[in-house]
């Protein structure tokens, strides 16, 4: 193997991997036909683990609400939330009954014969849904084509290799490969729209460490902390108190002793990184200099604006998903100077897979999911861009309608939320399942419904994220080139209409 191509392995591997902060020159890429007029950026929200869909956004007409209490009414812990109307108790055992019922909602556009609502914990998602600022999308998942019930049967059809896996499922969300594939869909989204940015290193960015979602074949992701870049040393230009340190450590870090590729490349990665982290320094508003903070905070942390009450105690927490879309939030008001016009940023919160104490762990998730997206959208209201951000939740797949007596196993489809002011707010989109009692072998008759109560997904991932690239500026040719499997479905199933 030639040492060239030794370098382009090395490059796009341990510089897209491990060291993706400062993996792309401070320069502009060749043009492409994206529109890029304007900014826009699109926000990931990945929830790790696998978000139980049954238990987030509920079918409550009666027959569905008989098939849901079936499925999750048993076991030493019941996972099945309270039905809409409950009164809280404030002295109960179960958390459900503390909570109450189901938070109804009614999108503009009624679904026949079907009624919906939220888990308790989701108050502030329901605001957000009724002030038509949030959309719901029903039933998405991992597909490489259409997919039936019956061609599933029979074995006929197309889908994605090991669908229970949470490495694998991850990386088709993000990528639409399995694991290891890549660049993501989010990076090949803003390696169409490069030539609007003046600066290539901050068109994506990566707030919850390496994310396939943001790597493209050209834009790596830089990755920094919520309370911003992280510096090589240390950011006031002094290591252990000493300005002779630090200069020390950078010289040893930039230099390099030898010739062999692996040094002089480590070398030249770690020299972008300290200019980008210089770069980005010095654009970045401080934290209490925008809406973004409360004012003489100096730290994530420390903000109120970044704390949630826990559903199960009432206590005040911050809230780690809220800190780091502070972190985009000013990012997004630095812009001008990164020369950004079209963005991607990925974000994220673990904890998702909920085999066992689903009620309080699912409840104290949706309790913070909540919460930092409508801190988010009060934060880019006030910073007048709202309409130009569009935010949107992916998870590994989504859960079993029947529960474990504990909790919830490894499902396929799930629904999902897309915010911001470019979307069509209020509404539901995709499809809503049908729900069906199991047989004594663990089955279910419904279309829609697998073994376990595994959503057969009515909408695949490319779909879902040729809307948002529609949205973000590319033609129905680059989608294609973008979402290779989006070739699968007709150009009517191409775009499921949440954005104008």
């Amino acid at each position: 193997m030639s040492q060239e191509l030794t370098r382009r392995a090395w490059l796009a591997r341990s510089g897209a991997l491990l060291l993706a902060p400062s993996a792309l020159p401070l320069v502009s890429l060749p043009a492409r036909a994206a529109d890029t007029s304007g900014y826009k950026a699109l926000v990931c929200v990945f929830l790790h683990g696998g978000n139980d869909a049954y238990n987030t956004l509920l079918a409550t007409d009666s027959s569905s609400w008989q098939a849901y209490e079936a499925a999750r009414l048993s076991g030493s812990n019941p996972v099945a939330l309270a039905a809409p109307g409950t009164p809280a108790q404030a002295g109960a055992t179960s958390l459900h009954a503390r909570l109450g019922g189901v938070l109804p909602i009614e999108p503009l556009t009624a679904l026949p014969g079907r009624s919906l609502a939220l888990h308790p914990s989701l108050g502030a998602v329901r605001e957000l849904f009724q002030a038509r600022r949030l959309a719901l999308v029903g039933n998405v998942g991992a597909l490489t084509a259409p997919l039936s019930k019956a061609q599933w049967l029979a074995g006929t059809g197309r889908w994605p290799a090991h669908l229970q896996s949470h490495n694998d499922q991850q990386g088709f969300w993000q990528s639409l490969g399995g694991e290891g594939s890549g660049p993501g869909w989010g990076g090949r989204f803003v390696d169409a729209a490069l030539a609007g940015n003046r600066q290539a290193i901050f068109s994506s960015i990566s707030v919850h460490g390496r994310a396939a979602w943001s790597t493209g074949r050209q834009a790596l992701p830089y990755q920094m902390a919520p309370a911003g870049p992280v510096a090589i040393g240390a950011e006031n230009g002094r290591l252990l108190g000493s300005t002779a340190a630090q200069q020390a450590l950078l010289a040893v870090a930039l230099g390099g002793r030898g010739s062999h590729v692996l040094e002089t490349d480590l070398a030249t990665v770690t020299r972008r990184s300290v200019e980008a982290q210089r770069a980005l320094s010095a654009a970045l508003p401080a934290l209490g200099a925008g809406p973004w903070s409360s004012s003489g905070v100096t730290s994530p942390a420390a903000d109120p604006l970044l704390r949630y009450t826990t559903p199960d105690g009432g206590a005040v927490l911050a809230n780690p998903l809220a800190m780091e879309l502070q972190g985009v939030a000013r990012v997004i008001a630095a812009r001008s100077a990164l020369g950004a016009a079209r963005q991607v940023f990925f974000v994220g919160l673990g904890g998702w897979d909920t085999h066992d104490n689903q009620p309080v762990r699912h409840a104290r998730l949706l309790a913070q999911l909540g919460h930092a997206l409508a801190y988010f959208d009060r934060t880019l209201q006030a910073m007048g861009v709202d309409g130009q951000v569009t935010t949107f939740t992916a998870s590994d797949f989504g859960r079993s309608l029947a529960s474990n007596g504990d909790g919830s196993d490894h499902g396929w489809g799930g629904h999902h939320f897309v915010m911001g002011g470019a979307v069509r707010g209020g509404e539901f989109y995709g499809r809503l399942p049908t729900y069906a009692r199991a047989d004594a072998h663990g089955g279910f008759d419904s279309p829609d419904l697998l073994q376990g109560g595994m959503m057969l997904p009515a909408v695949g991932v490319a779909s879902y994220a040729a809307t948002l690239g529609r949205w973000f500026g590319l033609s129905d040719a680059e989608l294609l080139s973008a979402l290779p499997v989006l070739s699968a479905w007709s150009a009517s199933e191409r775009q499921l209409g949440f954005m104008s």
